[in-house]
């Protein structure tokens, strides 16, 4: 049988995005006819947006936020068909131990947030208000890239850094930095990243997104059932930059604030607890109805043909 090539592409190279390199080498999407090759959206030399939108890739890992922003600045739809992380992969980290922190320990400190999407910084602000912190009363910086960002904090500017995996188990292995708090945990299950197509190509290519889907799901039950070990075994060769322990801790993690979603479906709960932090952090300024930017139809046809299967 002959593959259907498809390029999909990642917002950032971290493992945070497991799931996808999970699925392309345990060859899930291959038992689906699909041949998937993923690469991080810079090395790609264009947004994830902006290559749906010109035909150059018909699906992508995407925060809902983006597909919020086009609809709300544009008055397009960029639907999503398959929940991936339900919850934040970001972490807040200080320069020393903080066991008993609490958010207003930011009152008038500088956090070096992080600069390349809005959605961890939006979670941020709903998390300082739910803790009686206003938001003004703390400096969040996302001006620098992540290299930059790092840099800087490493040169001794600012008192908390908000980043992701690898960058967290690489400081807190250095003792570099201190955890002081999950931004998984501290935000609550969001629909954080999920893929994302066009209404074109769910018409054109319906039986396609299926099978992308079924492979999604058929990842989804593997992530759930492997120890940290096993997964970063597995994502490793796709991730040779990363020393192997840091990236089982990175894992590991994510694992243990049930990061990854069980099934594809994104659901609407989520989606209004996303639309809600977007709209309260001044991100977007309409709402969304749920039908317009999120379609579960394919994700609840492959879960019931692989729960009916032999």
């Amino acid at each position: 049988m002959s593959l259907r090539p498809m390029t999909v592409l990642m917002p950032f190279y971290t493992p945070f995005y497991a799931p996808l390199a999970a699925g392309a080498a345990l060859g899930h999407f291959r038992e689906e006819g699909l041949d998937v090759k993923w690469q991080p959206a810079a090395r790609f030399g264009k947004s994830a947006v902006e290559a749906l939108l010109d035909g150059s890739i018909e699906i992508t890992l995407s925060g809902l936020m983006r597909s919020f922003d086009v609809a709300d600045r544009q008055g397009r739809f960029l639907p999503h068909f398959a929940e991936v992380c339900s919850r934040s992969g970001f972490f807040l980290l200080g320069r020393k131990p903080m066991p008993d922190f609490r958010w207003s320990d930011l009152a008038g400190k500088t956090v070096i947030g992080f600069a390349e999407a809005p959605t961890p910084w939006q979670c941020m602000l709903t998390v300082l208000r739910r803790h009686g912190v206003d938001p003004a009363a703390v400096r969040i910086e996302r001006s620098r890239p992540v290299p930059e960002a790092l840099a800087a904090f490493r040169g001794g500017h600012g008192d908390f850094f908000e980043q992701t995996q690898p960058i967290v188990e690489q400081l807190l292995a250095g003792g570099e930095a201190h955890l002081v708090a999950s931004m998984g945990e501290a935000t609550g299950p969001v629909p954080f990243t999920s893929y994302m197509t066009t209404p074109e190509f769910l018409r054109r290519e319906p039986e396609t997104v299926l099978r992308f889907t079924r492979a999604v799901y058929r990842t989804q039950g593997w992530l759930a059932a492997q120890d940290s070990r096993v997964i970063a075994e597995t994502i490793a060769p796709d991730f040779r930059d990363i020393d192997r322990a840091v990236l089982e801790r990175a894992v590991a993690r994510f694992k243990k604030q049930d990061t990854w979603a069980r099934d594809p479906v994104l659901r609407r709960p989520g989606y209004d607890y996303l639309q809600e932090i977007l709209q309260t952090g001044g991100f977007i300024k309409k709402t969304h109805r749920y039908e317009d930017l999120v379609d579960t139809a394919i994700a609840e046809q492959a879960m019931k043909e692989m729960e009916d299967a032999p």
